[in-house]
C-alpha cells in the first residue's frame, strides 16, 4: 500500500506473477525459499512460451471472474502483484480500487530514459552499456510510476549481441528481486521516487520480421550494431542474396581489407570458406560466419564472390512504418 508517499506491505504472504518471464521457475523458487504463497496469471499467447511443467492460470483481461479468482485465494492487503511484460492492460481504477496499489513492474532499464519494450536490440543500436535493475509501481502510463528500488551495473565487454545482455541482466535480476522481496518483509518503508517528465524516451516493441531488415546505406559502426542487436535469442537480421530471403548472425566489423565506395555496400569482396568479407560504405568491412536460409540452414558456402546482399527498398520502408504491438492475442500490426 502508499501512505504519506512510501510504499510498503505489512505481513507480506502472497506473491501473484502476472505476464510471462522464462525465469519464473526460479522467481517461484525464491518466493518458496522465503515462505510466500505464489501465483502465476498468463495470457493465452504468452502461454505458448511454457515449456516446463508449471500450474498457471490464463486471464486475457481484468473482469469480474479474475477478480473472484484473485480474492477467493488471496486478500489484496498482503499479497504483491508483479508484471512480467504483462499483456493485460490496467487502468486506473483497477490499480487503485482492485489492487490497491500493491502491484509493481520490473524493468532492466534506466527509466525514464528507457520506457516501452525492444529493451535490448534498441540498447545495442544505441551502445547502451548500463544494466539497470529497477521496480517502480504500476500506474495508468507505460512505465511512468514512482520508482521504489534500483541498481546499476556494467555489462561485461563480451556482451555484444542481445543472449549475452539478457544472460548477464537475468542473473542481476533474480538477485535484485529476492533483495526486493527480503526488504518487504523486513517491513522496510520504499520512498515514492517520481519519475520526472521533461526527460525520458519511450522505446516501441520491435519484431525481427517487421522491422529487422538490413539497409545497407548505413554507416559501418552503425550496420553492425543493428545486425547485432536481432542476433540471438531472434532469428537475425535479414537482407536477400541472389533473390533468397536470408539472416546474418555471427557478424564483427573488420578493418583490415582495402578501402571501399559506397557503391560497393553489401559485395562479397573476399570468401574465406568459413566466413565472408562484405563490403560497407565506409572504411570498415564485415565478418560474416552465419548466413541462413528461409529453413535455417547456413548456406555460407553456396555463396560466390561478387554476389551482393541487397535489401529492397520497400522492406526497409515497411519496417519503419509498421509498428508492432501485442496483446493477450498476440501480435497485432499498426500500419499507421
Amino acid at each position: 500500500m502508499i501512505k504519506n508517499n512510501f510504499f510498503s506491505i505489512p505481513n507480506l504472504e502472497n506473491v501473484v506473477f502476472i505476464g510471462y518471464s522464462s525465469q519464473l521457475n526460479e522467481l517461484i523458487d525464491i518466493t518458496k525459499k522465503l515462505k510466500l504463497k505464489s501465483l502465476f496469471i498468463t495470457s493465452a499467447d504468452q502461454a505458448k512460451n511454457i515449456k516446463k511443467k508449471l500450474e498457471y492460470k490464463i486471464f486475457n483481461k481484468i473482469n469480474n471472474e479474475f477478480k473472484n479468482f484473485i480474492t477467493s485465494k488471496f486478500k489484496i492487503e498482503k499479497t504483491i502483484f508483479i508484471s512480467l511484460g504483462s499483456r493485460i492492460i490496467f487502468s486506473k481504477d483497477v490499480i487503485e480500487n482492485f489492487f490497491k496499489r500493491n502491484l509493481v513492474n520490473f524493468h532492466n532499464s534506466r527509466l525514464p530514459l528507457d520506457a516501452g519494450g525492444g529493451n535490448m536490440s534498441w540498447r545495442i543500436m544505441r551502445n547502451d552499456r548500463i544494466d539497470n535493475q529497477l521496480v517502480h509501481i504500476i500506474d495508468e502510463g507505460i512505465d511512468t510510476g514512482p520508482i521504489l528500488l534500483t541498481k546499476k551495473s556494467i555489462f561485461p565487454k563480451n556482451c555484444q549481441i542481445p543472449l549475452d545482455f539478457e544472460e548477464f541482466s537475468k542473473l542481476n535480476f533474480l538477485v535484485f528481486f529476492q533483495d526486493f522481496i527480503e526488504k518487504i518483509l523486513k517491513g522496510k518503508n520504499f520512498k515514492l521516487r517520481h519519475q520526472i517528465n521533461y526527460i525520458g524516451r519511450y522505446n516501441p516493441r520491435l519484431d525481427t520480421k517487421i522491422n529487422g531488415w538490413i539497409d545497407w546505406s548505413l554507416r559501418s559502426v552503425d550496420l553492425i550494431k543493428f545486425i547485432n542487436a536481432f542476433d540471438d535469442p531472434y532469428n537475425g537480421a535479414q537482407t536477400t542474396i541472389n533473390n533468397l530471403n536470408v539472416k546474418i548472425k555471427k557478424a564483427q566489423l573488420h578493418g583490415g581489407d582495402s578501402s571501399n565506395h559506397p557503391f560497393m555496400s553489401g559485395l562479397i569482396s573476399r570468401h574465406d570458406g568459413d566466413w565472408v568479407v562484405v563490403s560497407t560504405v565506409d572504411e570498415n568491412m564485415l565478418l560474416v560466419e552465419t548466413i541462413l536460409n528461409d529453413k535455417g540452414v547456413n548456406i555460407i558456402s553456396k555463396l560466390k564472390l561478387g554476389d551482393r546482399f541487397i535489401t529492397p527498398i520497400e522492406k526497409i520502408y515497411l519496417s519503419k512504418k509498421i509498428r508492432p504491438k501485442f496483446n493477450s492475442k498476440g501480435l497485432v500490426k499498426d500500419t499507421k
